[in-house]
């Protein structure tokens, strides 16, 4: 509003005084008597000046507050903002064009607005509308005994308070006058270019108004020179703390006591008030007063205060009166620290997925190598054979064994999934009497459905498998019985869900919520919850991999999953799938045809297998030759591209593993491929599908075996290359 009136106000004055100066003849008396009439009582300053800016006239107002002394405009405006001179010299440039021109600039009082018109040929009126900002940099901070400034985001400053004036003998125009060094950290010591000489100070800085930085300076060795400091020290806006020799804290200016929930009278030791991380906080501050250590941040949790909170402490030694002590510069750390350990947690949960995937792929070697002898073993014993028993446990314990390496992949995300557009609704009607058969007769499973759920994209098994997970850990969580709760919930999200160091972003989702009344998760152990072999349960009770595989599988088909766990009131696990929209790709697909067992006559097919792992290649190759292929063996990719130089070879199928050293298997049968395109190919590893990247999968004729793999499931999939 006062923008406006001030707009108006000035429309009409030079309206006015387009009319005065013309009836005044162009006289300049007649003009600056013209202007003492109209402006002359007018609160704000006014000016009239000619086209180089000397300065022709100036109202009360004008006079008051920038004298009579200065001639142009320019040198009465020096000490008003900062660079006047191309702020004048751009509104005039403007007003010459467009006959009027504003701005607003940033001064030592906080905010004006400069406007200028064009009132005759190389003559213009000036009228300068301030307003006083109201911050610590604007009123009072001329009182202020420690030097300050405010400075903009290039550096130029903008205000010097009388302290920092004396300090520095003047006002200067940028930071690099004022400071040795361009890189200012708070809380640090740095030299200041005083006018007689170097000075050693202690910078605090915080945000002002807009991008303006206000800078306060605290000269070392006079933290208690005179009242008026230690009243600075109390009112400054930075947290600042005074310990003594012992680390007793002798005094806490207002932002710190706000900052830690401190009385005015409490005196605690360092160690009560921080937590050192990784060393003592007192042999910390013991080092900073020997001079051991110059002092430096380090981020520390504070034990009093906000809970869970973590500050950036500063330490510089200071002397008081011949007593060395200790200044603490606290800002707030929290958030940072917050996203250090979100990152922590991710790169090691990675970390753990990496080496989950890297153990189960050299496993599932050796599963492949253990079973498939057994296989071949089995082979030539019939039932009535005194071994086939032990054959036969061999064979189930192996694969139990490749379970687990299931579950390892499930974590890792690095199964083979078989996505599928299901109902969970649906699913969780085909699992009710399996899961009513899990709960036992202690405890009682309620199973809640909603209509019109929606389709998501999932492993119809391996969401089975996590249905299956939960209800099971939570009936363990209820020893004396109880109630087991599933629902489903149709959910839509407008703004995005951040918890636990993940984004849901908008979207409709199905959820499902598995609740228990049984023995809470304690709060120091929910974080831990989905890493792989973390249990609660008693030894030989579980493997500590039910609920990483939980988490793998979710993960793996584009889904989140938090738990919350209360005292007294037991545990919710919350999953979230994306709604999936039907597309052309989600058709009904024909059902497959049972596996049958083929027997294949011998000579209908040359075989090139290639495995670096030899017990799995010996396996693979007799298996082979059984079933009547002839089986050509390589180590690696470049001996199978050495075989094929023979122009008068003929292959029929190649056998690969996809990861081995040099060389991986779809790189070399690309190569292979150039000069015999005919060819069908198997890759196989221990790893998922995925394992072959999407320019790697790009391979004609080829399919996928997962390791491990029987006799039969190894024989049946390359009979299908041949036909």
């Amino acid at each position: 509003m006062a923008a406006a009136v001030a707009g108006l106000t000035l429309s009409v004055l030079v309206g006015l005084l387009w009319a005065v100066v013309h009836l005044a003849n162009r006289s300049a008396l007649g003009a600056e008597r013209a202007m003492a009439l109209l402006v002359g009582q007018d609160a704000t300053p006014c000016f009239t000046t000619d086209a180089q800016g000397q300065i022709l006239y100036r109202n009360r107002a004008a006079q008051t507050r920038f004298g009579t002394v200065h001639a142009s405009l320019i040198s009465a405006l020096e000490d008003h903002f900062a660079s006047p001179a191309s702020v004048l010299y751009r509104l005039q440039s403007r007003a010459k064009t467009a006959g009027a021109a504003r701005e607003d600039v940033q001064t030592r009082r906080g905010q004006s607005r400069l406007s200028v018109s064009r009132i005759a040929e190389g003559r213009f009126v000036w009228r300068l509308d301030e307003f006083v900002d109201r911050g610590v940099s604007g009123r009072g901070a001329d009182a202020l005994s420690l030097p300050m400034l405010v400075v903009n985001k290039a550096g130029v400053v903008l205000f010097t308070n009388e302290a920092m004036r004396r300090l520095l003998g003047g006002r200067p125009k940028h930071l690099d006058k004022v400071f040795a060094t361009q890189i200012l950290r708070s809380g640090e010591e740095l030299d200041v270019m005083a006018t007689d000489g170097p000075v050693r100070a202690i910078l605090a800085e915080i945000a002002g108004v807009g991008e303006r930085r206000e800078i306060y300076l605290m000269p070392v060795g006079n933290l208690r020179a005179d009242d008026q400091i230690l009243e600075d020290f109390e009112n400054l806006p930075v947290a600042l703390l005074r310990f003594d020799g012992d680390g007793r804290l002798q005094a806490a200016n207002q932002a710190a006591r706000d900052v830690l929930d401190l009385g005015k009278d409490a005196h605690p030791m360092v160690h009560d008030i921080y937590e050192g991380l990784g060393r003592s906080v007192l042999d910390w501050l013991g080092d900073v007063l020997a001079e051991r250590n110059a002092g430096g941040s380090e981020v520390l949790r504070a034990r009093i205060g906000q809970p869970d909170a973590f500050h950036q402490v500063t330490l510089r030694r200071y002397v008081d009166h011949g007593r060395p002590g200790v200044l603490a510069v606290v800002q707030d750390a929290t958030a940072m620290k917050l996203l250090e350990a979100q990152f922590v947690q991710s790169q090691k949960m990675q970390a753990i997925g990496q080496l989950a995937g890297g153990i189960a792929h050299d496993f599932n070697n050796l599963l492949t190598a253990i079973s498939g002898h057994c296989d071949l073993l089995l082979l030539r014993h019939t039932n009535e054979d005194k071994d086939f028993a032990d054959l036969v446990q061999i064979n189930q314990n192996a694969n139990r064994a490749a379970a687990l390496v299931g579950q390892l992949l499930a974590f890792s995300r690095k199964q083979t999934l078989k996505p599928e557009r299901i109902d969970l609704s649906d699913v969780l009607s085909d699992m009710a009497h399996l899961l009513n058969r899990l709960v036992g007769e202690k405890v009682r499973l309620q199973l809640a459905h909603v209509s019109d759920l929606g389709m998501i994209r999932a492993d119809k098994r391996q969401l089975e498998q996590v249905l299956m997970n939960l209800v099971v850990n939570a009936r363990d969580a209820m020893a004396e019985g109880g109630t087991i709760r599933v629902e489903t919930e149709a959910l839509t999200l407008n703004h995005e869900l951040r918890r636990d160091r993940a984004i849901v972003p908008p979207g409709d989702y199905a959820t499902i919520r598995v609740t228990d009344a049984g023995v809470c998760i304690p709060p120091e152990r929910l974080e831990k919850i989905f890493e792989p072999f973390f249990t609660t349960k008693r030894a030989g009770e579980g493997t500590g991999l039910g609920l990483s595989t939980v988490y793998g599988i979710v993960k793996q088909s584009g889904g989140f999953i938090f738990v919350d766990s209360t005292l007294g009131e037991g545990t919710v696990f919350h999953l979230y799938f994306p709604i999936h929209a039907a597309c052309e790709d989600d058709l009904p697909v024909a059902a497959p045809e049972p596996v049958r067992r083929i027997v294949v006559k011998q000579g209908q097919g040359v075989i090139l297998l290639v495995e670096d792992e030899a017990p799995v290649r010996a396996f693979a190759s007799r298996a082979l030759r059984l079933r009547g292929y002839t089986v050509l063996e390589a180590d690696c990719a470049e001996a199978a591209l050495n075989l094929l130089k023979d122009p008068t070879l003929e292959i029929d199928v190649f056998v690969t593993d996809v990861v081995m050293p040099g060389m991986d298997g779809p790189s070399w049968v690309k190569l292979a491929l150039e000069a015999r395109p005919e060819v069908r190919v198997v890759f196989m590893s221990g790893y998922a599908e995925d394992c072959l990247s999407e320019e790697q999968g790009r391979v004609p004729n080829s399919v996928f075996l997962a390791k491990p793999f029987s006799l039969n499931d190894l024989a049946v999939t390359v009979q299908g290359q041949l036909h």
